[in-house]
């Protein structure tokens, strides 16, 4: 638990950074640099999927990237949201109260988020198996038997393999929805926090921390739309949420502050983060281990073949997916 008492030299550091007029200038290029590097993060992806599309590499430079992304997601989540709930409903001001000091509510609130998550995957699921393209009554054909089954020719095998596809690309839609909801929540914590700060030095490395943060997570989720096929107005849609939403927190951040004086040490705004951080962290556990990961290492068929460059794709997929975690991870030493 997370002591109120203070040293002298750290009252008088704290005091010295406290500036108002100087927090607000930082606030303000923030803003800008954040959201432009948001930009290049999420639309790096989506603009090399859509220039290599049908070239022959596509499909595992894709599943690469993808992979990549689920590490990023993976380590955002693990290594970034949740210890920072945690600390917050930690925080002295918060775990001295009731009900707080009283039951871990961080771990409760992540344990919703993995739940919530799951429900709206079964949904989903659900949804496309009764009316998504006639995918849910299908019949599994083994490749072996593919000539005639019960009547079925070459003919009704490829209409089926086209629904499976159609059911396969539904689903990474949804995948890249949700994730984004889970992102979107914490890049509003991220941003409120900064807007509430009224530390000088605290903003100014976290400027560029989180540029590289926007970065890294724009790469992971633009891997998932690219993916995904959706629509040109979708994805532009799509990456300009991402793009805007830290941007947007840290002016309502700024705004809470003005209309309220509640900086982010404030009980009440420590007590919001660690809720938000905790619901947006099991949702994104659940869709980087179950939706991302485990869906494309031992369901994917570029990656289940038991030939030489199934197994190579494998091993390059691991390695993308352990680079993405690691630099995410890296960036917990700033941000």
């Amino acid at each position: 638990m997370a002591s109120c008492a203070t040293g002298t030299e750290a009252a008088i550091r704290a005091a010295a950074c406290r500036d108002g007029d100087a927090a607000a200038h930082l606030k303000l290029i923030s803003i800008f640099v954040i959201f432009l590097t948001s930009v290049l993060g999420i639309s790096a992806p989506v603009l090399l999927a859509r220039y290599f599309q049908g070239k022959p590499l596509y499909d595992k430079a894709v599943l690469v990237i993808k992979c990549f992304a689920a590490g990023v997601i993976l380590s955002t989540s693990l290594v970034h949201v949740l210890p920072e709930a945690f600390e917050s409903l930690a925080d002295c001001q918060v775990s001295s109260r009731h009900p707080w000091k009283d039951f871990p509510f961080a771990g409760l609130v992540t344990l919703i988020g993995v739940i919530t998550a799951l429900l709206v995957d079964l949904t989903a699921s659900e949804h496309m198996g009764h009316g998504g393209g006639g995918g849910g009554g299908m019949e599994y054909i083994p490749v072996g038997g593919l000539e005639m089954k019960e009547g079925k020719f070459g003919g009704d095998v490829e209409i089926q393999e086209s629904n499976e596809e159609e059911i396969v690309k539904m689903k990474q839609r949804l995948v890249s929805q949700v994730l984004e909801i889970g992102i979107i929540f914490h890049s509003v914590i991220i941003g409120v926090t900064m807007g509430m700060s009224q530390n000088q030095c605290t903003i100014r490395p976290l400027i560029a921390a989180l540029s590289f943060h926007q970065i890294f997570e724009g790469l992971g989720l633009g891997g998932c739309i690219a993916q995904a096929g959706f629509k040109a107005g979708t994805v532009v849609y799509m990456c300009l949420m991402f793009a805007v939403t830290t941007p947007l927190g840290i002016v309502l951040g700024m705004m809470i502050f003005a209309a309220t004086g509640y900086d982010d040490q404030n009980p009440n705004a420590l007590i919001m983060e660690g809720l938000l951080g905790s619901l947006s962290s099991g949702i994104l556990i659940y869709m980087a281990l179950v939706d991302l990961i485990a869906l494309d290492f031992f369901h994917n068929k570029m990656l289940t073949t038991a030939d030489a460059s199934g197994s190579k794709l494998k091993k390059l997929c691991f390695v993308a997916l352990v680079l993405g975690s690691a630099s995410m991870s890296l960036l917990a030493l700033w941000a």
